[in-house]
């Protein structure tokens, strides 16, 4: 698409008074409060969900699964460090995608990351629910005045302003590793390696033994849950458009994200697998618990871990919201979903950007209570958004040589070609673990491909941040032709 065309576009949105009314506010977050952004989106990964691929691939199959969707994260996290800088607007991956495949890859790659950012709340919030009733919190029982409560008062706190919105994520976030740190140094005061491979071998699995029970295929079947230690840091180049110098700080906070999260990744796996046994952790709703506890009575550092796993919870779920909410907001400004859903408040919130999606998961919390399907789903969007934001690097690189690069990442189209890979390998994965979920969720994909095919790439905003840059890049390239 030219320049002119691009403009063509923009009809009645192409004025300054369109921007300003979809401003956001600037300079709002430093790189201490973008890596407990990064953090947040994580941690409650660490307190449940990951151990059930343990009866997916047994403890060496969910450890290698684990140790290559890291180097898939770390690959994809140097990928988007160096995109970030030279793209630093609000629409993250979609940008990176836009300026590199054009409008259709910017929004494949939008819409899946859409996808993650509005299902992972809301089976996030089915499972603060059951938190709420196993420890007996105020007599309330799982359900959907919990998930309204949830949705209501964190999106209040989003409202209220980006800038306290991620000083309250950072607090939570910051309880919610330290539970994880005590955890694991309690954990490991029981550690034995003979219950690392004590899950019974399938003899008729290729390749099974003691610490493959399920065969080589096990270890295929565990990437979507090894990525649920990593799943969401990719959120952070979100909050560009917010961020004090997002040159220098989105680097540094997604490569120290990625940092702790690699090591809260280790210490939970192993403590909680040798503390009580892979087999005993397997299914549990609540591994960490189990792994102190397992069948006898709470003890005073269980109880506290089984509170912090709440904080987990709510860390993640409140970070979540803010990027979904970045995410619609930019796919809105630019006219790739409806413009209405971009403005913005006295504040400088995406007021509608925060309210549609939350109602949209409270909907989906309270109609089916199924979590894990949920986010069986939100896997499904994230694998796409990986494996298009790790060709968008690669693209770039390629065909923008000279593109002022502030930050350059380590490897090259190396690091981000074995991203590709590897998240190519996770979005196959996830049909071998809920072919249900992933069918859904490509229905989901369908529709909206039609309506950006139909109606909405006929109507995109061409001095939106992501449009403009890829307008001066196409004329640029046009006056070197000429």
């Amino acid at each position: 698409m030219t320049l002119e065309e691009t403009k063509d576009t923009a009809g009645p949105a192409g004025s300054d008074d369109y921007l300003e009314r979809r401003a956001l506010r600037r300079g709002s977050a430093g790189w201490l409060l973008l890596t407990g952004l990064g953090v947040g989106y994580v941690v409650s990964g660490d307190f449940s969900g990951w151990n059930i691929g343990l009866a997916e691939g047994g403890f060496g199959g969910l450890a290698i699964a684990t140790v290559l969707m890291g180097v898939m994260y770390a690959c994809l996290v140097y990928a988007l460090a160096e995109l970030s800088a030279i793209l630093p607007a609000a629409g993250g991956g979609y940008g990176f995608a836009r300026r590199a495949l054009g409008t259709w890859g910017g929004f494949l790659t939008g819409t899946a990351i859409l996808i993650e950012y509005i299902l992972a709340p809301a089976a996030i919030s089915i499972f603060i629910g059951d938190y709420v009733e196993s420890l007996g919190l105020f007599g309330l029982e799982s359900g959907w005045p919990v998930y309204l409560a949830c949705f209501a008062l964190f999106i209040g706190i989003h409202l209220w302003g980006v800038g306290e919105a991620l000083r309250f994520s950072l607090i939570v976030t910051a309880i919610a590793v330290a539970a994880l740190l005590i955890f694991a140094a309690g954990a490991f005061t029981d550690f034995r390696v003979d219950g690392l491979d004590d899950i019974p071998v399938d003899a008729s699995a290729f390749g099974s033994n003691s610490w493959l029970p399920f065969g080589l295929l096990g270890i295929w079947a565990a990437f979507p849950f090894g990525m649920w230690f990593f799943l969401g840091v990719e959120g952070v180049p979100l909050a560009a458009e917010e961020a004090k110098d997002p040159v220098r700080s989105m680097p540094r906070a997604l490569s120290l994200s990625m940092m702790i999260l690699v090591l809260l990744a280790v210490l939970t796996f192993f403590a909680a697998t040798g503390a009580r046994g892979s087999a005993a952790i397997q299914d549990a709703g609540n591994p960490l618990v189990i792994a102190l506890q397992g069948d006898g009575d709470p003890t005073a550092l269980s109880r506290f871990v089984n509170y912090a796993g709440l904080a987990g919870l709510v860390a993640s779920f409140f970070s979540l919201i803010y990027a979904g909410s970045r995410q619609l907001f930019a796919l809105s400004r630019a006219g790739y979903l409806p413009r209405f859903l971009s403005l913005t408040s006295r504040r400088k919130s995406p007021y509608l950007g925060l309210l549609i999606p939350g109602a949209i998961g409270f909907a989906l919390a309270a109609g089916t209570g199924n979590g894990a399907r949920m986010l069986n789903i939100a896997v499904f969007g994230a694998t796409i958004s990986y494996a298009l934001m790790a060709l968008s690097h690669i693209v770039l690189r390629r065909r923008e040589p000279d593109l002022p690069r502030p930050y350059r990442t380590p490897g090259g189209v190396l690091t981000s070609s074995v991203a590709l890979v590897l998240a190519l390998s996770a979005l196959v994965a996830t049909f071998l673990v809920d072919v249900d979920a992933a069918l859904i969720a490509l229905g989901v994909y369908v529709v909206a491909l039609a309506y950006f095919a139909f109606y909405s790439r006929h109507r995109l905003v061409a001095n939106a941040p992501e449009e403009e840059f890829a307008a001066l890049a196409a004329a640029e390239a046009e006056l070197e032709r000429n």
